[in-house]
């Protein structure tokens, strides 16, 4: 085991607020009554209903599903009666069809739920048929469905592995939680997403300031030499799967390539922990950790959540709002989706429910950019901001591309230290829109 605290260039230290959830053990969240199941939870084509409105439905029963290779079925979260399909506001940001679902209060599990066998006796192929199955995909927030992951094209050869637990957005606790209370689960999906691909290098990176779920996690790994823990400086961004993989391989992901590119598959800690239940038991991705917190909620917690749950009644759980709620965001305050309404279900990439004061999210007024560069040596890919935000500004967005555009990870880590208050990131996301919106017109 390496304790040598490897990082990587450029990132910022900002308050980690995680004090706040950090003890909290995580706790079964109540079963609503109703749950709200989107049809699209994940990166890729969404999925059509395979259930009618009347339909009764178990725990774990498959109820949507795709005939696209990137894409990840839905499940059902309760039992109960489907009472609707309809159009409904995803947190994502976007309006996709959903399923809703009123729970008979039985928590009925479906037949089709069964343990999957021993790991030892289960082919790559066979384990990546029960990842897709089980409709699994990046419990890190991107959602982007991993069978495709352990599916690499033949000419990629894929010689590493690594789990992340960083969780270095600001707030989050659900990973760390995780790590500490279900350490063997995850080195379990760790070896099975290593045999999946082939490889015999497992790594599971952790910042530092998580000391118990690094010993918990070398707990439970001691007997298994091909998996090694690596410490990480507590730094954002930390956790973005390249600068993962540059701080425990030293390897570098070209400009525009994917971390298969030098040979590693990155998942996240929470998606080695389904895996393994998905094998274990059967049960598909039907519930998962949220820590939910910040300075407008009563009491911080971390959550076992069933898919679905609106975030209105996660809230209550949680002791309800304090007065003065400023913004409510799916994930942490550097990358997460803000919210206009916490009637919203929890999604498969709902890592967190942040709830924040009117205090804390007043915005100063911005300035003129003094170009002092601090956007630029923060940066940890190297881009110039400041650049980016002024051919934006002049809606000059075809020339973003000269500055690597698509390279940023969008971390808001420019927005963060920029002393002018300068709306960086966002200019980003904007070029970045027009250009795909150019695109789309174009391929027709």
């Amino acid at each position: 085991m390496k304790l040598s605290n490897l990082t990587f260039k450029g990132g910022i230290h900002p308050p980690y607020s995680k004090e706040l959830s950090k003890k909290a053990s995580i706790e079964p969240c109540i079963v609503p009554e109703v749950v709200v199941i989107p049809l699209s939870q994940h990166i890729g084509a969404p999925c059509d209903p395979i259930v009618k409105i009347g339909e009764a439905v178990k725990v774990g029963q498959k109820i949507g599903e795709s005939k696209s290779f990137v894409s990840a079925p839905v499940h059902s979260s309760v039992s109960g009666v489907v009472k609707k399909i309809e159009e409904i506001d995803s947190p994502l940001g976007n309006k996709t069809k959903a399923v809703v679902i009123e729970s008979d209060g039985k928590n009925e599990v479906s037949e089709e739920v069964k343990p999957k066998g021993n790991l030892e006796d289960l082919s790559p192929e066979e384990i990546v048929e029960i990842v897709k199955e089980a409709g699994i995909t990046g419990q890190g927030g991107a959602s982007f469905p991993t069978h495709v992951k352990l599916s690499p094209p033949p000419d990629k050869k894929i010689d590493t592995v690594i789990l992340n637990g960083a969780e270095c957005e600001p707030y989050l606790t659900a990973d760390h939680r995780l790590m500490v209370e279900e350490s063997e689960s995850i080195v379990y999906g760790l070896k099975a997403i290593m045999k999946a691909v082939g490889v015999k290098k497992g790594y599971i990176g952790i910042e530092d300031n998580k000391p118990d779920a690094i010993e918990a996690m070398m707990k439970a790994s001691a007997n298994e030499p091909e998996i090694e823990i690596v410490s990480l400086e507590t730094k954002y961004p930390q956790g973005d799967e390249k600068r993962l993989i540059d701080a425990a391989t030293k390897r570098q992901v070209p400009a525009g390539g994917l971390p298969m590119d030098v040979g590693v598959i990155v998942n996240n800690v929470g998606t080695a922990d389904a895996i393994a239940k998905a094998i274990k038991t059967g049960m598909p991705l039907v519930e998962r950790v949220v820590t939910i917190t910040g300075d407008a909620v009563v009491t911080p917690k971390n959550l076992m959540v069933k898919i679905g749950t609106s975030f209105k009644e996660v809230v209550e759980q949680c002791g309800g709002y304090k007065e003065g709620l400023g913004k409510i965001v799916m994930g942490g305050p550097m990358m997460g989706n803000a919210q206009f309404t916490d009637n919203v279900p929890v999604v498969k990439g709902t890592s967190g429910i942040l709830l924040l004061s009117e205090k804390e999210v007043s915005a100063p007024p911005m300035d003129p950019c003094m170009r002092c560069g601090r956007c630029v040596y923060a940066c940890p890919v190297n881009l110039q901001p400041t650049a980016l935000e002024k051919l934006t500004s002049r809606e000059r967005f075809d020339e973003t591309e000269k500055y690597h555009i698509w390279s940023c990870i969008e971390c808001g880590t420019c927005s963060y230290v920029c002393p002018a208050r300068r709306p960086l990131v966002h200019s980003i996301r904007v070029a970045k829109k027009a250009l795909s919106d150019k695109q789309k017109r174009e391929s027709k």
